[in-house]
């Protein structure tokens, strides 16, 4: 059971999370010394809308399916960074989970279906019936599909089918833990978790299996027994996001108590301790990414206050020290991705930004692009590379509160520069006047507090 590191971590949003009016600069970043480096002489972010729905590949539905083609927009802008590719709106319901493999994207709602598309057109191959919905977290890579659901268990779903017959694909579930036992047993073990799991991660080299729940703990499993093996009280609030660093096993957890904390695995033993507790802000921390690079470890924290942390890791005693943070975003951030030298962040703000770190020791980081078009707070996102001779293709997987599913293009040049298409003239179209649109139905359930 292969699963590669770039597995998405998916991240609980907190409903009751303080929410800010005022206008942050949105082209810096923060260095150690608390030194601001301005990037608009350098890059300018384009903010546009969709490209014509005609420019589209033809996109299939199944009758009995709850998604619909949402319309784009009509009007044909210049090109310019990012177009969106697809646009999928749920009837009803909130997709919570979003994980993509070579070929398809998967996304899990509250609904006991589990729904998947080609990628990257989107023509829909069908669906897995699941026993139990709230599916608020997965992942997947290679042949492996792992769920977890709203009776506290993790399914897991072989995949390999896929390679015979591509259009008579159906995922088989091959496995669910915990398993069950006697009804007597099973209960006085306490095996599962008491609350939703809100996110998963695994560790390829040991082949463990992480899920962090809003029950405050984190339990480990190990696939090849098919039984627990660990299980601690982790945080003080809900665990959110789980990440790990394939290189030496060390465990990352961020919660809803405002902690981030690094968990490493004894020796030759089950247990976890605690190395290391990471706290700059008082304020929930949503979201996690982990990047590693030949020029070091960089660790991301997306918070309710806006702000994403990032921590680099020292080469000799292995510690994290604070680098700085990146400002842009108005509201909470909700979930995080590294790919390369890329952070992508989506947000409560109903934007999702694009960074590049610079990999020449500094620490810098510049706004690339701020992609405007949901509705809705974006819950989920997945990214993944398509490779060109000058121009690399990112593709971008989206979902939101405001129940839309959207795949954006991004082009990236192989430089260190972004292909704009003559973008930055008109200063009106710059990311740092972006006034972002939310849902008038999510604004009134914020307020009212069901959300």
């Amino acid at each position: 059971m292969d699963l590669s590191a770039h597995e998405n971590n998916v991240c609980n949003f907190q409903g009751d999370q303080e929410t800010r009016t005022t206008n942050l600069p949105r082209r810096f970043s923060f260095g150690a010394n608390n030194d601001v480096i301005d990037h608009s002489s350098q890059i300018s972010s384009p903010r546009t809308s969709c490209v014509s729905s005609s420019s589209l590949p033809f996109w299939t539905t199944s009758p009995e399916t709850p998604w619909t083609r949402s319309p784009l927009s009509s009007s044909s802008p210049k090109p310019l960074l990012y177009h969106c590719l697809a646009s999928l709106h749920r009837k009803e319901g909130n997709i919570f989970s979003l994980t993509i493999t070579k070929d398809f994207i998967f996304a899990g709602s509250s609904s006991k279906r589990i729904h998947f598309w080609k990628q990257p057109d989107c023509n829909e191959m069908g669906f897995i019936k699941v026993n139990k919905g709230q599916i608020r977290s997965m992942l997947a890579s290679g042949k492996l599909l792992i769920t977890t659901h709203g009776d506290f268990r993790i399914r897991f779903w072989d995949l390999s089918s896929s390679s015979t017959s591509m259009k008579h694909f159906r995922p088989k579930k091959i496995m669910t833990l915990p398993q069950r036992t006697s009804f007597i047993s099973y209960y006085r073990k306490v095996i599962k978790h008491k609350d939703a799991i809100s996110c998963v991660a695994y560790n390829n080299l040991e082949h463990l299996l992480y899920t962090g729940s809003w029950d405050q703990t984190v339990k480990v499993w190990k696939l090849s027994e098919k039984r627990l093996i660990d299980s601690f009280l982790a945080h003080e609030g809900y665990v959110n996001a789980i990440v790990i660093n394939q290189e030496d096993g060390c465990v990352f957890t961020c919660s809803s108590d405002g902690t981030i904390k690094l968990w490493r695995r004894v020796s030759k033993e089950s247990s976890h301790v605690l190395t290391m507790t990471l706290r700059f802000q008082e304020s929930p921390v949503n979201a996690l990414a982990l990047n590693l690079s030949p020029n070091g470890s960089f660790l991301y924290s997306g918070s309710s206050n806006g702000l994403i942390n990032f921590w680099e890791k020292e080469r000799i005693s292995g510690r994290y020290n604070h680098g700085g943070f990146l400002q842009g975003h108005h509201f909470a951030v909700l979930c995080l991705v590294a790919i390369e030298d890329l952070i992508l962040s989506g947000s409560e703000d109903s934007t999702i930004r694009i960074w590049k770190r610079e990999e020449q020791g500094n620490c810098f980081h510049c706004c690339l692009a701020v992609i405007d078009g949901h509705h809705g707070p974006v819950k989920s996102l997945a990214a993944v590379f398509e490779n060109g001779d000058f121009i690399r293709g990112l593709l971008v997987y989206s979902a939101s509160l405001d129940q839309t599913l959207k795949v954006w293009r991004v082009k990236v040049c192989n430089g260190e520069k972004v292909k704009f298409d003559e973008i930055g003239k008109d200063k009106e179209r710059l990311e740092g006047n972006l006034s972002p649109i939310l849902s008038p139905s999510w604004v009134e359930k914020k307020i009212q507090g069901s959300i």
